[in-house]
């Protein structure tokens, strides 16, 4: 399962979120869309969810917090309590033992970030 998470900033339009998918994505299969919850129900991410036609998961401030980020900003940090909002939905929507499959790349107009996080359990005994 990959996982696309996504940070923006108000201002952001569909088109950002879709450039920064493409962006991150490099010839991956995304399975699953992921933001925090207060972003999820906006009119930009729900246009953007509806045509790539993708389950979206809506991540709580906590388990934003709760991720370990390979970038970080420090407005970001200061708002948000996490370095990285596309980095921390990734990884918490993949779930325990998931990683980024690299850190974030950011639309070309810099409205959007988004970031993949991998959660592979073949050849994990169970």
């Amino acid at each position: 399962m990959i996982v696309a998470g996504f940070g923006f900033r108000a201002q952001a339009r569909p088109e950002s979120l879709h450039d920064a998918l493409a962006q991150a994505c490099q010839g991956r299969r995304v399975t699953q869309l992921a933001t925090a919850q207060d972003k999820v129900a906006t009119a930009t991410f729900a246009t953007f969810a509806s045509a790539v036609a993708l389950p979206t998961r809506a991540i709580p401030p906590e388990a934003l917090c709760a991720q370990t980020t390979a970038t970080s900003s420090a407005r970001v940090l200061a708002e948000r309590g996490t370095g990285s909002v596309a980095e921390a939905a990734a990884l918490a929507a993949a779930g325990p033992g998931a990683r980024l499959l690299g850190t974030r790349v950011f639309s070309s107009d810099r409205m959007a970030s988004c970031a993949l996080a991998l959660q592979d359990h073949e050849g994990q005994d169970t």
